[in-house]
């Protein structure tokens, strides 16, 4: 049997490009003791990605060249010595961009496909869901009455935290995404109580005419403009949680920051990052909490689904275009 797995064969320079990466054929692993084999049902490819392919410090380590990339994917263990996971079960776990993945037990969680579709343990009910919930409640310090503005509001995160700020007691929810389409999809199966295009003229008039009262929260995923037109609506004692800047991803020269930073001052507002990871001790409380409004139907989620491995790399360039409504899954 032989595998087929993604290696960063260049480090991209702005936009990355199909030559920066190849589609290697490679053995089939052998699990050695305390591993699992597993065959990879779904992958995940989330804007993240675009920062470990570069050398610069952050938070997660760089891709390393001419080595397979990681990233989240579930799958079926088809050989396993290792205890307590067996043959046939399903696994998390982050030996993305393959097909097939060898691993140390202690880095795969099971996940019952009975509970929940497999790919959903990416996106709603996994690191994509979690990322909302925390980022919201803990980072924003979401209330109940909050006016909230969310950037990215179709894609896997932003549509989560909509959802969650209107079951929360939210008193408006506005959301930006870069069609027409996006937008009629926030307001009409999300519950957004305002959308707009952010493509249809400057996101501060548009933020302006969405909340003419202001904002309470803005929960960022794309940085840029909207940054600049959040402060510039934020209330008495706001807050920003920064998860993402997905504008600035491919720049080759450093964003200009807001111009209107002061305002901060005058608001007394409060801008923060925020990374996931920091946060895992809520997955508990989030999965208790967000799991029956899944289950249930009230709070929604839609996925963006391309098929086979081949089409990976396809498939995260489209992220960072803006191609999928809701999570991006790669099907095996």
């Amino acid at each position: 049997m032989t595998n087929r797995e993604w290696h960063l064969i260049n480090r991209p320079v702005g936009w990355p490009k199909p030559e920066d990466f190849a589609l290697v054929e490679t053995p089939v692993p052998t699990p050695g003791e305390g591993q699992v084999l597993v065959r990879n049902k779904y992958l995940s490819v989330d804007p993240y990605m675009r920062g470990r392919m570069s050398a610069a410090k952050s938070y997660a380590a760089p891709y390393e060249l001419g080595k397979v990339m990681q990233g989240g994917a579930v799958g079926e263990v088809i050989a396993s010595n290792a205890e307590g996971i067996a043959t046939g079960d399903h696994v998390l776990h982050f030996f993305g961009w393959r097909e097939y993945a060898v691993m140390d037990a202690k880095n795969a969680v099971k996940v019952d496909p009975a509970a929940a579709p497999l790919s959903t343990y990416l996106g709603v009910l996994g690191m994509t869901g979690l990322t909302a919930y925390a980022g919201l409640l803990r980072t924003a310090s979401f209330k109940e009455g909050d006016i909230v503005f969310v950037s990215g509001a179709a894609g896997a995160v932003g549509s989560q935290v909509g959802q969650l700020a209107k079951l929360l007691g939210a008193s408006r929810v506005i959301g930006s995404a870069g069609s027409d389409d996006k937008v009629k999809l926030l307001v009409e199966e999300y519950g957004f109580d305002a959308a707009f295009n952010y493509k249809n003229g400057p996101v501060a008039e548009q933020l302006r005419e969405a909340a003419p009262d202001g904002i309470d929260v803005y929960f960022d995923n794309v940085g840029g403009d909207h940054l600049e037109a959040a402060i510039g609506s934020l209330r008495e004692g706001g807050r920003i949680a920064v998860c993402g800047m997905i504008s600035v991803y491919n720049n080759t020269e450093p964003a200009p920051g807001p111009r209107n930073l002061a305002r901060l001052i005058q608001t007394r507002g409060r801008i923060e990052g925020f990374l996931v990871g920091d946060h895992y001790d809520l997955q508990p409380e989030f999965v208790q909490k967000v799991g029956p409004w899944v289950a249930s139907g009230e709070l929604k989620y839609r996925e963006t689904v391309v098929e086979g491995v081949e089409n990976t790399l396809e498939a995260f360039l489209g992220v960072l275009r803006g191609d999928n409504i809701g999570k991006m899954i790669v099907k095996l």
